[in-house]
């Protein structure tokens, strides 16, 4: 995944996290929470993806694709985020086009083995930042 301007986004993006744990702090650590979440929710939310795609559910894919897009963004998954965007403007497709069935089959072998390759480096990079960080549960 790129940018407009050709560099390749980063799997995370530090400031979004320094940002979470600014704005969530708390003696509960709410971030942390936040973030356990997203990496809990993540398979889960492939997972509706893959089977929205691979079903031919045109509207449940482009819901799980803006889930995906937009948690992803939350937690500074930008390389994430930006697959998921990906899929999204690929569901852009006029129906008279192509039968959603042959279509988002074809999004799915396009996009999922990507998508499941940098959730596991984003989950991975997550569960480092977590282990790294100050005052750690």
């Amino acid at each position: 995944m790129t940018q407009e301007d050709g560099q390749t986004l980063p799997l995370l993006d530090s400031s979004v996290l320094d940002r979470l744990h600014l704005e969530l702090d708390s003696d509960e650590g709410v971030w942390r929470v936040f973030i356990q979440d997203f990496i809990a929710h993540l398979p889960a939310r492939m997972e509706r993806l893959r089977m929205a795609l691979t079903t031919g559910d045109v509207v449940t894919a482009k819901d799980a694709a803006l889930s995906l897009k937009t948690s992803s963004q939350m937690v500074g998954a930008e390389r994430l985020a930006g697959l998921a965007l990906d899929v999204e403007r690929s569901l852009r497709f006029d129906p008279t086009e192509g039968d959603p069935f042959v279509v988002l089959p074809r999004i799915a072998t396009t996009h999922l083995m990507g998508i499941r390759s940098c959730a596991q480096q984003t989950t991975y990079l997550l569960k480092k930042h977590l282990l790294q960080s100050p005052g750690r549960v």
